[in-house]
Formats: C-alpha cells, structure tokens, sequence
C-alpha cells in the first residue's frame, strides 16, 4: 500500500479529487466505484467544482456505488442514492444510464446482487474504487466476521455501523435498517485501483490495524493489502496510530 498523510481532511479531499480528475482524464470512459457516509462529502463537493470549471467531463463515466440499504426505496431521504443525488449525481453530466445502483427494495436480494455483479462485468469492471473505512475497519458493508461474502450480498449491519448512520434518518438509530446490499470485498479486490480514504482521530485504530496488522476477516480492510494496486489518503489524526509515516 502506498500510504499518503495529509494535514487535514481539506487536503484530502483535494488529494483524492486530482486522483479522479487523473483517471478520468486518462480515460474518460472511466468505471469509478462510490462509497458514502461523511467521509466523501467535501470530495464529491471537489468534484462538482471541477465539473464546473470544466475540468472533468464525466459523460462517458460509469459509476457503481457501494451499498445501498435493504428495504429503502431510491427515493427514500436516508437512502444512499439519495444521498449520491444530493451530494453529485445531480450536479455534473453523468449520463443516468451509466449511473449503477443496487435496488433496497428487490424482492430477492440474492438476485438483485447477482444482477449487480454481472453488470458491473458488462461494464469491463471497476477501474478506480473509492473506499471509506469503518471504525470496526469494515469496507462497503462487509463487517468484521469469522468469514466474509467474496461478492455482493446482503449483509447484516453491527450496532456501532447503524450508529454511525442515524444522522442520515434524523438521528434515530432504531430507523436505521439493519441489513444492506453491499458490494462484497472479493467484488472490491476485483477493481483495478483502489484509494481508501480516511480522515480523523475516530479512524486512526482502524486504520493502524489495516495497514500494520494482519490480513484478517475480523478487519475487513487488512484484506486490501492482498491488492496490488491500493493508495491510502490519510490526514494526520487518521495517521496518528500508525508505526511507520
């Protein structure tokens, strides 16, 4: 892994939004992999600037984002492609039909993910995966476990992850699903790039423990250092448990 430390998460975001604005200058057919949560929102702001000013053109990119929670309808206000919505689909010229999502409310989740898998081959597979972490060092929805999904599923969620979303449902957790489809880390490992992003003190366990331990299913992103092309964005608190900076 390549490692970058930043100062702050201002930096980071910057840091990550050149990363985007390289590849899809490189390619403008670029497949991009999307997550959400707090940690994207200044990049994806980044990244509708750049739009803006003209300096990426996104109307040949593809996107897949991460997960999406089971049960919620699209247009639900807590649901994560409402989210995506929100913070950059509907502010740059991503063609809808490049826009790849999984369906909360598919009455067979197992085909629903098997629906997403092959479509994401259609696609010629992810050329540039954007990863937050999880204070329990989960990727997507894949939580620490004795074994892990390899392709997209439908996980059950941990307390401290439903936590960590009530603020996208008024802040009650008790509205947070408990499960979600989530892209599986074999579905990860599969993207050609990958850059894991992670900013504040909060992170910094999980983040040490994915870098600097071993490769474990009870830290789902430790398995990102079996991948041979992964670049870790941190600012100086996410970085601060680290051995090695």
């Amino acid at each position: 892994m390549r490692v970058r430390v930043l100062t702050d998460e201002k930096a980071v975001a910057r840091a990550v939004a050149r990363r985007v604005e390289a590849a899809i200058r490189e390619r403008p057919a670029t497949v991009l992999g999307l997550p959400t949560g707090r940690t994207p929102v200044r990049l994806y702001r980044l990244l509708r600037e750049a739009h803006l000013a003209g300096r990426i053109d996104f109307s040949r990119v593809s996107t897949f984002n991460l997960d999406e929670f089971y049960g919620l309808p699209a247009d639900h206000p807590g649901s994560y492609r409402t989210f995506m919505e929100t913070h950059l689909f509907a502010h740059v010229n991503l063609s809808r039909r490049r826009i790849h999502f999984l369906d909360g409310t598919a009455k067979d989740a197992d085909a629903e993910c098997r629906r997403y898998e092959r479509a994401i081959v259609k696609a010629g597979g992810i050329d540039l995966m954007l990863l937050g972490i999880g204070a329990n060092g989960h990727i997507g929805f894949n939580e620490p476990a004795a074994s892990l999904s390899a392709d997209t599923h439908l996980a059950r969620l941990e307390p401290g992850t439903r936590r960590s979303n009530a603020t996208l449902f008024g802040g009650r957790v008790q509205a947070v699903p408990r499960e979600a489809l989530s892209m599986g880390v074999g579905t990860i490992l599969r993207s050609r790039a990958i850059a894991l992003i992670a900013t504040g003190e909060g992170k910094a366990d999980a983040i040490a423990q994915a870098l600097e331990g071993p490769v474990t299913t009870r830290m789902p992103a430790s398995l990102l250092q079996l991948h041979p092309d992964v670049e870790v964005y941190l600012d100086r608190a996410a970085a601060s448990r680290l051995t090695a900076r």
